[in-house]
């Protein structure tokens, strides 16, 4: 049986501990992942700040983490779509409350994730650029294709053109990048917004039109862009992106549901001190009931994503299985953002945390192993 090492969240909210791990074999339908590349998001450095206000079934030392590429190891008994030794990419869904499981948890050299979250990668791609995908394109997909989020129709190969237009704010994040490929990939044009530096990038993913949402005129800009448009859905991604999207939802012409991907505040104060918790708290309270009570007015419905849902419904099979394997093979979708490596080995992976709570843009912060 393989040695296993990881990278421990310990209680307190400390820095991450690189230690002995259990090697966990898997269940009928998992498999188990030799680790080559992590990468990391926000949702981590807020387990690791927030402690158990974020996630209070969690009890530390727990291994969390999401994106993992790397070689199969093992396959459960009813696995049929990998063997041992294919490359993949797969969500890690550790830290959820049905799954609570630190084998389950990326930040560490064996993971045991689920076939129907794991896809294969190229020959000739890298696994620091695959890792880059999976909790960013699960996201993405619970919100374009989930019947309770904006349930589009499903990315193909042969996708037809719908004739309607998904709006995107926030393009140029790890979930933007993936909505927009997502949905051109389902047959839906795609209006987005990003800063000026990163127009080109949201482009080279197929959004048709981008407009900065910094602008004072942003509102007024996307609304004009409508014109003669149906819009499919919304997917905000950002803080306050869901009032934006509202004042545009109010009025355009189509759907009046929207994706939330971001609640509106932000968790980074906590680094500074543990004493800012109650005051991030009562404004993320306070917003969501100003929010929901401008949303009712309106007649718009909103919902927060959750993004690893999937694994408990037919979207991760329509996107992990039916459709991503093929569209990377084929260069039809790209590994997006791009890889910003800053370390090797799990001991880097605190600097990871800390460096992707600082700020990056249109980057995925990457440790290889």
């Amino acid at each position: 049986m393989p040695t296993n090492t990881a990278a421990w969240l310990p209680p307190r909210h400390a820095d991450l501990t690189v230690g002995p791990a259990p090697y966990t074999s898997p269940a009928a339908d998992e498999i188990v992942v030799r680790n080559h590349a992590l990468a990391v998001n926000p949702l981590e450095w807020i387990i690791q700040l927030a402690g158990n206000i974020a996630y209070p079934w969690l009890t530390q030392p727990f291994v969390i983490g999401s994106d993992v590429a790397g070689e199969v190891v093992e396959i459960g008994s009813a696995v049929t779509r990998f063997a041992i030794g294919d490359r993949v990419l797969a969500h890690a869904v550790g830290t959820d409350k049905d799954s609570n499981s630190s084998a389950r948890g990326a930040f560490q050299q064996y993971a045991v994730v689920f076939e129907r979250l794991a896809s294969p990668i190229p020959a000739a791609m890298e696994y620091t650029e695959a890792v880059v995908l999976p909790l960013g394109l699960s996201t993405a997909a619970c919100a374009l294709f989930q019947k309770d989020q904006l349930g589009l129709q499903h990315p193909s190969s042969t996708a037809v053109s719908t004739g309607e237009t998904v709006l995107v704010w926030g393009g140029s994040t790890s979930v933007g990048s993936n909505a927009i490929q997502l949905a051109v990939a389902a047959g839906y044009e795609v209006i987005t917004t990003a800063s000026p530096r990163n127009f080109d990038y949201v482009r080279s993913l197929g959004a048709s039109q981008v407009f900065d949402y910094s602008s004072p005129t942003v509102t007024a800009d996307v609304i004009a862009a409508f014109a003669g448009r149906t819009l499919a859905g919304t997917v905000a991604v950002g803080k306050g992106s869901a009032e934006q999207c509202a004042d545009i939802v109010h009025r355009v012409a189509g759907s009046r549901t929207i994706a939330m991907a971001t609640p509106n505040a932000t968790f980074e104060k906590l680094a500074d001190s543990r004493r800012a918790l109650p005051g991030i708290l009562l404004k993320v309270v306070s917003s969501n009931v100003a929010l929901k009570v401008k949303l009712a007015r309106r007649g718009i419905r909103a919902k927060f994503i959750w993004g690893s849902s999937l694994k408990n419904d037919e979207v991760s099979t329509a996107v992990y299985a039916d459709f991503l394997p093929q569209a990377l093979a084929d260069g039809r979708y790209v590994a997006a953002p791009q890889a910003m490596v800053v370390g090797h080995g799990l001991e880097s992976l605190q600097l990871a945390l800390d460096t992707q709570r600082t700020g990056v843009s249109a980057r995925k912060v990457v440790v290889t192993l």
